[in-house]
């Protein structure tokens, strides 16, 4: 083998890393530790070839619902949709792959969207009064410019189609115009009090509509929230037409021949009105009050939030609105209403309706409109309803918006998976979908989106509250759903009026995932849930009858504490594998006090279960002399060893999945035999009693996702949250037996020198890993061992002594005994790995895939096929691997057998790690760090330089603390949101390559020619032309607005942004590009609105010469 010599050199790290001050400290128990810098004393032979270049941190792209969504538009050319919401950010959708977030420095929210139509430009309305213009024709928009209001708030934003200005209506009743390309101000200004009859001595309110009228752009319509509607003469700045009526107006929508329009009212009417008559409304309409004989007024409705009056040229009228059903009828859900001709249809949402659109073939506002869907943005839902078909359809979504269908309660991430993983799931997931969706494609088909050159196979698995497991393919920053597993059908429903068989210590979400372990190369899976339990799960493409088999398992922490006599009679922590540990019978004291009962109950007949995922073992903990079980704080599968591991505050279970015994169940006092470091002192026997089902209370695990402040305690520093509730205060009156040991054990001193530690404060086990290694110190083979992390920093090491053949296998005990290995560190252990001599990562061994429902030939079932991986010897060395070992506070890495630490390295002192994997990035090995204080850090292996360290998340929450994980390929994601996924990477080389990944939002489409109204219609049938708006709107005509009333912010993307963020050289260059970007767009401009001039200049001669043909002959009284 060739060797290397590696000198520990800190790459420039050493000052700027906040750990470089503790890490020459020296490892304790009798190893001396390498300083920080300098040469170790025996040089280890290992090149390491990743440097603080390899890695930069950014985000790639977000998945899932925008939370708390508060605006909606849709470019009708470009065919994309932009979505607002209330911490400033705005989604961009197109076609599947073509998914970008914006966000505003502000965080504002977002209350009016409007594209400029197939400009490649999206304005945003903010609630501090702020608008914002973004480019879109690049993969990452940008604002180009911004535009503050000082003295007025925004109410109402229109663009009108092909125009470059801007209407602004006000709460104060004025309109305002503004550039957009510019975004200046411009002078031209509707105050209200002209607007208005001088005679009205109210404020009509703030504005709630403006558009142009269809018939004549220079004509605009206002519409007031009071009920007073204006149309108002752009050119001779006075108003045309006045109505009136006496309920609030929500919303007005035009006929497309512009005599007519409708409105929206705050009783539930509909009011339709003529430019003819202006006194009154020709027709008002209740749609869903009760019909009233007598000719009394119908009674009140809900207002009717928004309408939208369509038109279309082979049928009736489309008149869609929101809202306006009957108080009368409580409890109705929010409510979409679609009138077309005499038939009323009424679409139930399961959310509340925040804003819909139709989409219509045509962008003309003066053309008919031909719907064909209509946009539904919901709290927690966005659909699409298909127009064309009679009964509504809704289109399926492409887009992950379900994400949220229970609250996520943990996330999995697997990078470079098995390539058939993705097409198995697929294909079990695909017969579980639902059906009844439209046959027509998806409307929201803008944008490109081409595949990259990273593309390996990604899988994401997230754990919801309600027992629920979803499989996403991740591949090319993509999110699709491949299959979804109910955890919840192992178990028994509770019928109503039946007796308590169980003791739940959850009263709602009794199945919430936790924690879940995957093994992709044999596809067995491993969950536990709030409920203390643990399901395992095999994967088989065939149906299969089956019964699930349950164990039940006791573990209670302190042996010494005997409370009844039958206490005694408890099964001892070791047991003879063929015999499950059931603990004692069930039942109940006379006292009340439970024990030996489950949380839940399995489902004991034989169960159907369909292909995919198939329960095949339950294991669950059981209530101890009146205490409920803790929850599970660790879990380890190891395909290959047949075994599976899981720990808490009490202590520790090892089960044989193979031949479905407990080969391990031990207090974690116990685990240490004599080697116990810390000198305890007993508790009292009494305090066990305090505890009982009447007092005790848990918390489901969908709470702590609820927008209220929950926070982990430690010495250092605490994790707030969204915002201060009475919740939280039950919240942390009722915490989780984990939860609270976590506590305890935070508020205690991490120190090494700890000299007694309270019995009341459980050491819980934190951390568990299957590998092979070298159980003792300077033993001679590798052998399975299970290392085992504690939150006291104690890493212990089971020796596992595994059966050799496969039948063997099937019948014969396995052995498990502590093999006295005792290690320290700082902190609670997160997570063990471990990296032969070499640097390589050593994977565990693992089982390859089989069904096991499937038969061969023989009728017999398939071999089981095992993956061993070995690590690299050396001659010279009688170190052959090194363990990593990474805890709350520091990390190490010891070299096996000899169990010599080698490295030591401080990661924080001020917060603590929440999430730490050892992960392979540019074909090498690293420790990725994540702490409660928002840093992101990574490590180099085996000698622990710092390579990265940056300030990400500087407000970290409990969400984002349980489900941040990190993966191969230098990815990571975290829930930024209740409701969305954020991706984001730490490599440099994905960094790079993200521009390649992305998709393109604007692509360059003609916008389609307007109908031809014929040269009659044209010449008779009203003034449909257009009017030059910069006559009455530039500077010259309408002057320079008061610089009192807005200030115009540069944007990072714009000219003037880019000025003051470059210089020199480069930012001339860049300059100078832009400037022909603009240039070339300008011409290309000119040259469409050329040729759509010549083409308007042809067919009027062509018209004009057949009207020549046709009167030329007849004389003038034939005409």
């Amino acid at each position: 083998m060739k060797k290397f010599n590696f000198r520990k050199v800190l790459d420039g790290l050493t000052a700027s890393s906040p750990g470089s001050a503790s890490g020459t400290s020296t490892c304790p128990g009798g190893t001396t530790g390498v300083p920080a810098v300098g040469v170790t004393p025996r040089e280890t032979e290992v090149q390491e070839t990743l440097a603080s270049e390899n890695f930069q941190i950014c985000k790639t792209v977000r998945h899932g619902f925008p939370y708390q969504p508060t605006a909606l538009a849709f470019d009708p050319v470009q065919k994309i949709v932009a979505i607002g919401t209330r911490t400033g950010g705005v989604r961009i959708l197109g076609r599947p792959g073509v998914d970008c977030y914006c966000q505003h420095d502000s965080e504002a929210a977002v209350l009016h969207l409007q594209f400029p139509i197939n400009e490649g430009a999206l304005v945003t309305a903010c609630a501090d009064d702020t608008l914002h213009l973004w480019n879109l024709r690049q993969k990452r928009p940008a604002i180009l410019h911004s535009l503050k209001f000082n003295r007025e708030r925004i109410t109402f934003c229109h663009i009108p189609f092909q125009s470059k200005w801007l209407y602004v209506g006000t709460e104060r009743g004025n309109t305002h115009v503004v550039n957009i390309e510019s975004f200046i101000l411009s002078g031209y200004i509707i105050m209200w009090n002209k607007a208005i009859e001088l005679a009205t001595k109210t404020h009509p309110g703030p504005v709630v509509h403006l558009s142009d009228s269809p018939r004549d752009e220079g004509k605009m319509l206002i519409g007031f929230e009071s009920g007073t509607v204006v149309l108002w003469d752009l050119r001779t700045k006075k108003p045309d037409f006045r109505f009136y009526y006496d309920e609030a107006i929500h919303s007005i929508s035009w006929h497309h021949e512009g005599k007519q329009f409708m409105c929206s009212h705050s009783d539930g009417s509909l009011t339709m009105w003529n430019l003819k008559n202006t006194a009154k409304p020709f027709q008002i309409t209740f749609p869903h009050a009760k019909s009233q004989r007598d000719g009394k007024k119908p009674d009140p409705c809900k207002p009717i939030l928004k309408v939208e009056y369509k038109t279309s040229r082979s049928s009736e009228p489309f008149i869609i609105f929101s809202g306006g059903l009957s108080y009368d009828k409580a409890g109705r859900r929010p409510s979409l209403t679609i009138m077309h001709g005499k038939s009323i249809t009424v679409l139930e949402m399961d959310h509340p309706i925040v804003e819909f659109l139709t989409l219509c073939e045509t962008p003309y506002p003066n053309e008919f409109q031909e719907p064909y869907a209509v946009v539904v943005l919901l709290e927690k839902d966005f659909i699409v309803v298909d127009l064309t078909q009679s009964h509504f359809p809704i289109f399926e979504n492409p887009y992950p918006m379900d994400i949220h269908e229970s609250p996520v309660t943990c996330t999995a991430y697997f990078a470079d998976c098995p390539p058939e993983l993705i097409p198995a799931l697929y294909s079990v997931g695909a017969k579980h979908k639902k059906q009844g969706y439209s046959n027509k494609e998806w409307p929201v088909s803008g944008g490109t989106w081409t595949l990259g050159t990273q593309t390996y196979p990604e899988i994401i698995i997230t754990g919801h509250a309600d027992g629920s497991i979803k499989f996403w393919d991740g591949s090319a920053i993509t999110l699709e759903m491949l299959y979804k597993l109910k955890t919840s059908k192992v178990f028994e429903k509770q019928k109503v009026g039946e007796g308590k068989q169980v003791a739940e210590i959850v009263e709602e979400d009794p199945y919430a995932i936790q924690m879940i372990s995957w093994c992709p190369e044999s596809r067995i899976l491993c969950v536990t849930g709030i409920s203390a339990h643990v399901i395992l799960y095999r994967f088989s493409k065939h149906e299969a009858t089956t019964e699930i088999v349950s164990l039940e398992v006791r573990l209670q922490n302190d042996v010494e504490d005997i409370i009844t006599p039958e206490a005694t009679e408890n099964i001892s922590p070791y047991t003879e594998p063929s015999q499950p540990i059931t603990g004692s019978p069930r039942n109940v004291s006379p006292e009340g006090i439970k024990d030996s009962i489950p949380c839940l109950k399995v489902k004991s007949r034989p169960v159907r279960m369909p292909q995919g995922y198939q329960a095949e073992l339950v294991i669950q903990l059981v209530w101890v002399d009146g205490e409920p079980p803790q929850q599970i704080a660790s879990l380890a599968l190891n395909s290959a060893y047949g075994l599976v591991a899981f720990g808490n505050s009490n202590g520790l279970a090892v089960v044989d999945f193979i031949q479905k015994t407990v080969l391990l169940s031990m207090g974690t006092i116990d685990l240490y035999g004599s080697s116990d470091p810390y000198p305890r002192q007993l508790r009292s026997p009494r305090r066990s009693k305090q505890l009982t089902a009447d007092t005790f209370c848990m918390r489901g695990l969908s709470n702590i996702y609820s927008d209220s402040k929950k926070r982990i305690r430690t010495s250092h520093q605490s994790l707030s949250e969204l915002s201060d509730s009475p919740v939280s205060l039950e919240l942390e009156r009722c915490k989780s037996p984990t939860s609270e040991s976590r506590d305890n054990s935070f508020s205690r001193s991490r120190s090494s020198s700890v000299s007694s530690i309270d019995k009341e404060s459980k050491e819980t086990i934190t951390a568990l890993y299957f590998m092979d290694s070298y159980g003792r110190k300077n033993d001679g083979t590798l052998s399975p061992c299970l290392w085992v992390g504690t939150s006291l920093g104690v890493v212990l090491v089971i020796s596992l002594n595994l059966p050799s053949g496969e039948e063997q296998r099937q019948s014969e005990p396995v052995m498990v005994a502590p093999s006295g290995t005792v290690l320290m560190l700082k902190g609670a252990v997160l997570t063990f790995s471990s990296v032969d001599c070499a640097g390589g990562l050593i994977h565990p061994p693992y089982e390859v895939w089989r069904d096991p429902n499937s038969m061969d030939d023989n009728e017999k079932p398939r071999k089981r096929k095992l993956v061993t991986f070995s690590p690299s010897s050396s001659q010279d060395m009688g170190d052959y691997h090194f363990a990593v070992i990474c805890s709350e506070k520091q990390a190490k890495v010891y070299s096996l057998p000899s169990q010599n630490c080698l490295y030591a390295h401080s990661i924080t002192e001020s917060s603590f790690v929440l999430r730490a994997d050892v992960v392979t990035v540019c074909n090498s090995v690293c420790l990725a760090c994540f702490c409660a204080n928002g840093h992101i850090m990574t490590l180099s292996l085996p000698s622990l330089r710092p390579m990265l360290d940056v300030n990400y998340l500087p407000l970290t929450d409990m969400r984002i603390a349980r489900t941040f994980c990190f993966t191969n390929g230098g990815q990571a994601l975290f829930l930024s949101s209740p409701t969305e996924i954020q991706r984001i990477t730490y490599s440099q080389e994905m960094c790079e390559n993200l521009q390649d990944m992305l998709g393109e939002l604007f692509t360059p489409v003609e916008t389609p020619e307007a109908q031809n109204r014929g040269f009659l219609k044209g010449l008779f049938g009203g003034s449909g032309q257009t009017f030059d708006r910069e006559e009455l709107f530039g500077e010259a005509a309408a002057g320079k607005a008061s610089r009192s009333l807005a200030q115009h912010i540069p944007g990072p993307g714009s000219m003037e942004g880019m000025k003051a963020a470059a210089g020199g050289v480069v930012g001339d260059l860049a300059r100078a590009r832009i400037a022909l970007d603009e240039r070339g767009q300008r011409l290309g401009e000119l040259e469409e609105r050329t040729a759509a001039m010549m083409g308007s200049a042809e067919s009027f001669s062509k018209h004009a010469h057949e009207l020549m043909l046709k009167c030329k002959d007849k004389k003038w009284y034939q005409l």
